[in-house]
């Protein structure tokens, strides 16, 4: 399957809510809480120290650079993470896999777009994609 992937024949999908839970093998709790924690720490102390509105505008600040910022940043982390972590080896592939965490998205030379997600086989998805011109049958590359 690596092969497709690195030839961008299917592409891999991840449900990022679930895999940066707590409890999931990528999840970092510190890229997690420790902005947040500066961000109303700091309103607060601002608010409690200054003013009001200085508190406020440090919180909007704060949100929105964790909104254009922070999050954008977590989301490929956890993608590149839950990626790395799934392709390692088949046993956790089947976990993630089971667990409805992962996708698998192909586009065929037709324009025909395919999709398989917890409910089908992984396996069969790769195995009927049909070969293109420069790549080996299924049977051979495996």
């Amino acid at each position: 399957m690596a092969w497709l992937l690195d030839r961008e024949r299917i592409k891999l999908g991840v449900h990022i809510r679930k895999m940066n839970s707590p409890g999931s093998p990528v999840y970092r709790y510190a890229e997690n809480i420790w902005p947040v924690a500066a961000i109303l720490g700091l309103s607060f102390a601002a608010t409690s120290l200054v003013h009001f509105y200085l508190g406020a505008v440090l919180l909007a600040a704060g949100c929105y650079w964790w909104i254009a910022k922070v999050q954008p940043d977590i989301k490929d982390g956890v993608f590149d993470r839950a990626s790395a972590w799934a392709l390692q080896s088949e046993t956790h592939f089947d976990a993630l896999w089971s667990q409805g965490v992962l996708s698998l998205f192909a586009e065929l030379p037709d324009g025909t777009k395919l999709a398989a997600t917890r409910k089908e086989n992984w396996r069969s998805f790769i195995r009927d994609l049909p070969p293109s011109e420069d790549e080996p049958a299924w049977e051979e590359a495996a």
